[in-house]
């Protein structure tokens, strides 16, 4: 075979080889109906028939592992101090739940073990690190299992150290294109495989940028043994055009319904 020829052929052969081999991520749990990064929204999710879940983790100030997205708790639990000021037990008296509604009063921020504790033992938790490496020797007292954890994050130099420090486990390299007043988009296609490169990510998790997500992207990590994640996607439209291009995985903040919705409408 010519190499004209693996070159047609190849995006055609991602699309049937990967149509059906893609994982439901519910992003932060079953977002849309619980409140995200609560032990409600992650068993929802399990019981919507999620492959895995998505949760972002900081430090507090005494150095233990809570799951929360934003750097303070203003939007969560009415608190606008950062997560890093506070202990773990000042962390365990908020009500994490309420401001999605009444039903969730009294719902905690979870700590990493607590979330850990409640993945079933054929599914996985994507970890997002939302700080920096100072993190790394809490998770290194955590119950981690290679199989059962991915870590991601934007931080190029985070992936690299869980890399480094867990050579076992996967680490993603989490980012999403963007377009300066200029109409100049990063970032570049360059940028991103040195990154990968120099990172010695296990794999791409991007925005789901349908514009410039294409076929030649997806030839190119799996050429370079790359996995291939996109998020969040609550739409059918955008799920079945990454899941033609053979996307591992689509983090969705309804895992059931879009589950379902891609069933019923092939």
């Amino acid at each position: 075979m010519t190499a004209k020829i693996f070159s047609f052929l190849l995006p055609l052969f991602l699309v049937t080889h990967w149509a059906h081999a893609q994982d439901i991520v519910a992003h932060r749990g079953a977002s849309h109906m619980a409140p995200e990064n609560t032990l409600a929204a992650f068993h929802l999710a399990w019981k919507e028939g999620a492959d895995a879940i998505e949760g972002d983790f900081r430090l507090t100030k005494d150095g233990h592992i809570v799951c929360v997205h934003d750097e303070d708790f203003k939007r969560t639990a009415n608190l606008p101090r950062r997560v890093q000021t506070l202990t773990l037990a000042e962390v365990q008296k908020l009500d994490a739940g309420s401001w999605k509604g009444p039903q969730f009063k009294g719902e905690l921020v979870p700590t990493l073990d607590d979330v850990l504790a409640i993945v079933p033992k054929d599914k996985r938790l994507f970890l997002e690190i939302k700080c920096g490496p100072e993190i790394i020797p809490a998770l290194k007292k955590s119950a981690l299992k290679p199989d059962q954890v991915v870590f991601i994050c934007f931080s190029k130099d985070v992936i690299a150290q869980c890399r480094q420090h867990f050579p076992d486990f996967k680490a993603h390299w989490l980012t999403s294109y963007t377009e300066d007043i200029l109409g100049r988009v990063e970032p570049s296609s360059k940028d991103v495989f040195k990154t990968l490169a120099e990172t010695k990510s296990s794999g791409l998790d991007i925005n789901a940028n349908t514009d410039r997500v294409t076929a030649e992207v997806v030839k190119q990590l799996r050429e370079g043994g790359y996995e291939f994640h996109c998020w969040t996607v609550d739409d059918v439209a955008t799920a079945k055009h990454f899941r033609q291009l053979g996307v591992d995985s689509i983090t969705t903040n309804r895992p059931g319904w879009l589950r379902t919705q891609l069933t019923e409408k092939g």
